[in-house]
């Protein structure tokens, strides 16, 4: 197992900022400030690390389970901005 800790620092890293986001996303109930190309570039990129952990055999690497919660943390993200482009546009009727 070659578990990398600059790879985990810089998954924790980037992981710190989501649930900010999401609260943010979640209390504003808007989707000003966010974009789903993002979003979507991002769990792409999230997809392609647990994809290289899992067809590596590093399966057991503790770092495959930060790119898995930062995968689940954006798809909440993205979620809440569907909801909140949902609630938007029901705003404006």
């Amino acid at each position: 197992m070659s578990f990398s800790i600059y790879e985990a620092v810089m998954l924790l890293c980037f992981g710190a900022a989501w649930p900010f986001s999401i609260a943010k996303s979640w209390r504003s109930r808007s989707s000003k400030g966010k974009s789903a190309i993002f979003l979507v570039i991002i769990l792409v990129g999230y997809a392609a690390g647990i994809l290289n952990k899992v067809t590596q055999g590093q399966h057991r690497d503790p770092v495959l389970a930060l790119y898995v919660v930062n995968f689940l943390m954006v798809g909440i993200d993205a979620a809440l901005f569907f909801r909140n482009r949902r609630l938007e546009a029901a705003d404006r009727t």
